[in-house]
């Protein structure tokens, strides 16, 4: 696979996307089509942004025009998004096939508020996400370990500093 051009699978259709500038950027055409099963997708992209008016003001931040080959093997500047972007519009999709987008997204959302409420999550998903990537154990507690020796030599200096002020306290 080609990492500046490739085609994501979902089901059995397939979605174009372009590596550009550090990110994917996927077709909203080639999105929309498997979500929505429209026949005229230019059409449902102006029905979805006269439903959402939020989506249709910010609809040019979050498409970009980016070159992709089409179906004849001509390259051609199409409506593109990253993952954010995507994401943003399945929000706005009143399928059932993208039901379970909107499910997970809530789903990652109110995970990533408990983590903000107690880091500790944060950490115990990044080890579960290493174990199912297949990192050895040795290694996924090094990295956990080399995460937190900043906070703990923030607090040996701390504990230096004022250990060296009770020292010199009273000298001069």
């Amino acid at each position: 696979m080609n990492k500046e051009t490739a085609i994501a699978i979902f089901g059995e259709k397939n979605i174009r996307r372009v590596w550009l500038d550090g990110k994917w950027y996927f077709s909203i055409q080639d999105v929309l089509e498997v979500l929505t099963e429209s026949s005229d997708v230019k059409q449902y992209v102006k029905k979805l942004k006269a439903r959402d008016p939020v989506l249709n003001a910010n609809w040019g931040t979050i498409c970009t025009l980016v070159e992709m080959k089409t179906m004849d093997e001509k390259r051609r500047k199409i409506q593109a998004a990253t993952t954010e972007g995507l994401l943003r519009i399945i929000q706005s999709i009143p399928s059932p096939k993208a039901e379970p987008f909107k499910q997970w997204l809530a789903k990652v959302g109110y995970e990533r508020i408990r983590e903000i409420e107690n880091p500790e999550l944060a950490q115990e998903r990044m080890k579960k996400m290493y174990e199912l990537k297949g990192y050895p154990q040795d290694w996924i507690d090094i990295c956990q370990k080399i995460k937190l020796l900043p906070s703990a030599v923030e607090k040996w200096l701390v504990l230096h500093v004022e250990q060296q002020r009770k020292n010199w306290v009273g000298a001069w």
